[in-house]
């Protein structure tokens, strides 16, 4: 008698072998669904859009939870500022009227000339530190658009790694710490 057991003619390698390739799968998968596509241009669009509203390249890049950020430092510097350029103008009036020989303005009993005189100069320059700082809020809004482009496009690899590390010593009671940079082939 003769018998055949099990003859294969062909195997199924579309087959799964482990759920460890199985789990690799589903993280490649995700990873490909969060990876956009390579835009030159985003980067200075979304610089662009910063510049001509502010926080609009924070929307531009998906980072909604950044533009209240920016909102809030652009309007605090303004504000302060504002404030400073209202207490100069205050000063620099009442010493304008004591110069035409008025004695009513609202200091007239409190300061003297040279006591208005350091006011302004002080008021003027805080003025101006604000002003700066409101151009730098501004200038980094547009930064922080730009910088943020180019980091969603940049190729983060799984086989670049960097893992902080740390230990306890048992025989001197103390924490020992490290870091490891691995690259793998």
């Amino acid at each position: 008698m003769c018998s055949v057991s099990g003859i294969i003619a062909q195997q199924d390698s579309l087959q799964v072998k482990n759920e460890d390739s199985i789990r690799l799968l589903k993280k490649q998968l995700r990873k490909a669904k969060r990876v956009k596509a390579y835009d030159p241009l985003a980067p200075a669009k979304a610089a662009f859009y910063s510049a001509v509203v502010p926080g609009l390249g924070q929307a531009y890049n998906g980072r909604y939870w950044k533009i209240p950020l920016v909102y809030g430092a652009l309007v605090t510097t303004f504000v302060v500022r504002d404030f400073y350029d209202g207490e100069y103008n205050r000063f620099r009036d009442a010493y304008r009227r004591r110069l035409n020989g008025f004695d009513d303005d609202e200091f007239a009993d409190i300061l003297t000339d040279d006591n208005l005189i350091d006011l302004q100069q002080n008021t003027q320059r805080t003025r101006d530190v604000w002003t700066l700082l409101t151009v730098a809020a501004y200038i980094l809004n547009i930064v922080d658009a730009n910088v943020d482009a180019h980091l969603q496009q940049f190729n983060v690899s799984d086989q670049l790694t960097i893992n902080p590390d740390l230990r306890y010593d048992q025989f001197t009671g103390l924490g020992t710490y490290g870091i490891a940079l691995q690259y793998n082939f």
